[in-house]
């Protein structure tokens, strides 16, 4: 009976051994949980790197935002032309990360703040204007000078910035249709007198001058200007900006 024992252990041993190296090879083939395998799984470029204002003996160019970067933002407060004060204060959020080129890039969600520079209503003139200056970006790291223009406002057909007046947004006219069902309904108008007067002559220049006053009107009529709080605009870079601190 001893001898049966002893067998048995000698045989079991082996197994033990076998199925303990087992799962030795199986653990050490599963990947390891960290961070680097993490930021993998995300898909993230290891080439590029949130800026933290620090130089890290690199030029300072490095750090740079060039000149005519486009990048959306969101609007934070309401801005009209009617019943804003020049020198109000407004903030936006970026959308999309800040590209420095060389793998720096301060990611999305950061606050510029800014300010109502002019305001003009549309008035008799027809056209709503308004002047939008960004002054600082706020970051982690510290606050960051920024020179922007407004350059769309996109989904909304209604506003528009004015090439070569930086900040300005005004407020378009009434569309072509607009005018056009004014200038038919001023030609009507303008028709009855000659018709009422059986002089087919002064019907049809009543209705040629009925209808350029009405057109002229209608488009002379603008709109205030509104672009209320989360409306998205587009900015561009018109200096460098520095992902680094002051």
């Amino acid at each position: 009976m001893n001898g049966l024992k002893l067998r048995a252990i000698f045989i079991g041993a082996p197994m033990l051994v076998v199925a303990l190296s087992g799962a030795i090879s199986l653990s050490a083939e599963e990947p390891v949980e960290g961070p680097s395998n993490g930021r993998a799984a995300q898909g993230d470029d290891p080439s590029r790197h949130p800026a933290d204002g620090e130089r890290h003996g690199l030029p300072p160019e490095t750090f740079a935002v060039t000149p005519g970067t486009k990048f959306l933002v969101r609007l934070e407060d309401e801005l009209s032309t009617k019943g804003t004060q020049e020198n109000s204060t407004f903030k936006v959020k970026t959308l999309e990360p800040l590209e420095a080129g060389s793998g720096f890039y301060l990611p999305s969600g950061a606050e510029i703040a800014g300010h109502i520079s002019r305001v003009e209503a549309a008035g008799v003139a027809g056209r709503a204007k308004i002047w939008l200056t960004f002054d600082e970006l706020h970051t982690k790291f510290g606050d960051l000078p920024i020179v922007a223009e407004v350059v769309s406002v996109p989904g909304d057909h209604s506003v528009k910035p004015v090439p070569n007046q930086e900040g300005l947004i005004q407020g378009r006219t009434s569309t072509q249709q607009d005018a056009r069902a004014a200038a038919a309904a001023g030609a009507a108008i303008g028709a009855v007198k000659g018709v009422k007067d059986k002089d087919k002559k002064e019907a049809a220049e009543g209705a040629a001058l009925g209808a350029l006053t009405a057109y002229l009107m209608e488009s002379g009529r603008g709109h205030e200007l509104n672009l209320p709080k989360g409306a998205k605009l587009e900015l561009e870079l018109e200096r460098a900006l520095y992902l680094l601190k002051e």
